[in-house]
């Protein structure tokens, strides 16, 4: 074949090139993007910026935890204490009257819990079925998965999760630092407990708790002063 009789095609194909490139629209890329739903929402959702990453040294937490992080650690402060009473006092007074805490019994209660780090260690000195301690595992996200009864208080911070919900294990346990004082936290926690008809107790000794039962589930707070000026507390729920 003659390479020469190839020339007249090429440079026709060339010019084509040539004049495709120089009627391409401005905007091409535009269609591109609509045309690709994916790069559309990469290129075009608004531009999520975290302020503080800081939390992630997990300097400031209270307990370190494998699986998540803490919430970041903050002063305690009137003033703080004050909208955090506020905001749990809000939601029980939609249920009604706030019942009054009881006065704490001449007896013991359990355990105090201050000195544990652990959610394994916790299970274990409350009996709140330390056979289900092998299947427990520490996610942060248990502490979104506690029922009604155990919720935090609002403003909470949680520090430390764990559970399981696998057959009759059924078993919460969650640590959070909170601005409200240890009266506030006790209001809060028993009167969720009293109107679930959970028959509570209070202790002050070795630690202030509420201890709460009833038929088929158990409930344990622990409430002691932590650091910055904040209130620890420990909440523990159990199926029987």
């Amino acid at each position: 074949m003659d390479i020469r009789a190839l020339k007249p095609v090429s440079l026709v194909l060339a010019i084509a090139a040539l004049a495709a490139c120089g009627s391409e629209p401005a905007d091409a890329p535009a269609e591109i993007v609509v045309q690709d739903p994916l790069l559309a929402r990469a290129l075009n959702d608004p531009l999520m910026v975290d302020p503080d990453l800081s939390w992630r040294s997990e300097a400031n937490a209270a307990v370190a935890i494998r699986d998540g992080h803490p919430l970041p650690l903050f002063a305690g402060s009137e003033d703080a204490a004050a909208r955090a009473r506020e905001a749990a006092r809000i939601e029980l007074l939609e249920g009604g009257q706030i019942p009054a805490v009881p006065l704490a019994a001449g007896s013991t209660g359990s355990a105090a819990l201050g000195g544990l780090t652990t959610a394994n260690e916790i299970v274990e000195a409350l009996d709140a079925r330390p056979d289900c301690i092998g299947d427990m595992d520490g996610r942060l996200g248990w502490s979104t998965q506690m029922p009604e009864t155990s919720s935090i208080m609002p403003h909470g911070m949680v520090q430390q999760a764990a559970g399981v919900d696998q057959g009759t294990c059924v078993v919460r346990v969650v640590r959070y630092l909170t601005a409200a004082d240890a009266a506030d936290v006790l209001e809060y926690h028993y009167a969720k407990a009293d109107r679930a008809r959970f028959r509570v107790e209070r202790f002050d000794a070795p630690e202030v708790q509420l201890r709460a039962d009833r038929r088929d589930q158990a409930l344990a707070v622990h409430v002691r002063e932590g650091p910055n000026g904040l209130t620890e507390v420990d909440v523990v729920h159990w199926r029987k």
